[in-house]
């Protein structure tokens, strides 16, 4: 197994960033210190003016294998989480089949062991009828990061909306709780109230359709459920000021039971961006008005929200409502901007979520600390990840170096992603492409470097992640 040696780079680790070198050997971190000796079969990186980073950690992605793999395979977006230094994931259950049962779980983790280039772990899938089998997970809970709720019907047939399931889910599981909350019933009522207004559905009208009050209630249920039975709960995509004031910074991470996720683009996206990007920006829960996202930042900043994931959830461009040109450029299938209520909801992110908090360094509205602390630590601690999320000897030397000095375009010829386009591209005659200032040299996994200066190494293979718990 190769070993490696980073010499004199910037460490960004537990609110510091000290200048030191760095061994690595056997999948993990042998030795950080100051003119650490180089012994044989080393390869050895310049470290200088660059910055190492706990590999991300994302919580929530939709990476579509088994059934839907026409869109996204756990092959192919692990190969673009890596290229944007993301080295371990946690994916969504909602599969074809979905993962409701302890067997279809496993397969799942079947399939990563064999085709994974990062780490990888599985929620396990809910719905009215299956809780006794969801149950099964409390004997797994080491090996298994947690069980998903739909509490809104985002996808296929996994709302759980029944309150006797919910009551016995959160009254007896004790593994984590992730929920996506939106109140069905605002959602039907604001679809017929805005159809009655005028007509035809456009990508604006999502939010409204989708809007502030449908989350709030939700989440405020989930939080009810958690504190009547001290559930741990952890509430994915927030994406409302009203939410904010459901949570709280006056309690350590570690100490929670009730923890709370914010995405990229609901970080960096808002209602405004619909008349360009139109259903490209489609997601559930909606991308909303701008003061909401203000309210995230400053919960973000001041810890009500804990960690930072991206909900990578990739479509074809034809499920969006467009094709290419021959010139590379978006057209839309029907109507301006396609048709909204055919097209799918989701985006794909897992490639570019840590260089679009970078991009939030650069323009200082995050230090590059709080990246690290909250894309990899607050991860770890959240769900009690073995082993990793830290630069600490003897920790899995899944690590990132990151050359800020270097620019990041978006455009077709540098993405991973099986579906093929990115909301940071230029996609449409007049756009340009997202420029982020920084580049991702080197990803490492497991102590294995899979991605270095734009290429891939697929010999390597992630491992099941582990939790203390």
């Amino acid at each position: 197994m190769q070993k490696y040696l980073i010499k004199s780079i910037s460490i960004v680790n537990e609110g510091k960033i000290t200048v030191a070198d760095v061994l690595i050997e056997n999948q993990r971190i042998k030795k950080i210190g100051s003119n650490i000796q180089p012994s044989s079969n080393v390869t050895e990186i310049n470290g200088e003016k660059k910055f190492l980073l706990p590999g991300a950690i994302d919580d929530q992605v939709h990476f579509r294998e088994p059934g839907l793999t026409h869109k996204a395979s756990i092959y192919t977006e692990s190969k673009a989480a890596v290229a944007g230094g993301v080295t371990s994931f946690m994916e969504m259950p909602n599969t074809v089949p979905p993962a409701f049962t302890q067997e279809l779980l496993e397969a799942k983790y079947q399939i990563a062991s064999r085709s994974s280039l990062a780490n990888y772990s599985f929620f396990m899938g809910t719905s009215n009828e299956n809780s006794d089998e969801v149950l099964k997970t409390n004997d797994r809970k080491k090996e298994i990061c947690g069980i998903k709720i739909f509490m809104g019907s985002s996808t296929g047939n996994l709302l759980v909306d029944n309150h006797l399931t919910l009551d016995k889910l959160f009254r007896e599981s004790e593994v984590l709780i992730a929920t996506h909350c939106e109140d069905e019933k605002i959602i039907k009522r604001n679809i017929e109230k805005r159809k009655q207004e005028k007509g035809t559905l456009t990508p604006e009208d999502h939010p409204i359709i989708r809007d502030e009050e449908a989350c709030f209630e939700s989440s405020l249920t989930a939080i009810q459920f958690a504190k009547k039975h001290n559930s741990r709960l952890h509430i994915l995509h927030l994406s409302t000021e009203k939410e904010m004031q459901l949570f709280t910074n006056l309690i350590p991470l570690a100490e929670k039971r009730i923890t709370a996720e914010v995405c990229v683009h609901h970080l960096h996206f808002t209602s405004d961006d619909y008349a360009k990007l139109g259903n490209r920006i489609k997601c559930n829960p909606a991308i909303k008005a701008p003061h909401n996202r203000e309210a995230l930042w400053t919960a973000l900043l001041d810890d009500r929200l804990d960690v930072i994931a991206t909900d990578h959830a990739p479509h074809l461009l034809e499920e969006k409502g467009f094709y290419r040109d021959k010139n590379g450029f978006l057209v839309s299938l029907d109507g301006e901007k396609g048709s909204y209520e055919k097209a799918h909801a989701g985006l794909p992110l897992v490639q570019h979520p840590l260089l679009t908090m970078l991009y939030y360094v650069k323009v200082g509205k995050i230090t590059i600390e709080k990246v690290v602390e909250k894309m990899s630590h607050a991860v770890a601690t959240c769900f009690n990840i073995a082993d990793r999320g830290f630069i600490r000897e003897g920790y899995f030397a899944d690590l990132v170096v990151v050359d800020t000095e270097q620019i990041t375009s978006v455009g077709q010829n540098n993405i991973f992603y099986k579906c093929g386009w990115s909301p940071f591209e230029a996609a449409l005659p007049g756009e340009k492409g997202f420029n982020f200032p920084a580049v991702i040299t080197h990803t490492f996994v497991n102590g294995q470097l899979v991605y270095g200066n734009g290429v891939v190494d697929e010999s390597n293979r992630g491992q099941r992640l582990l939790f203390n718990r």
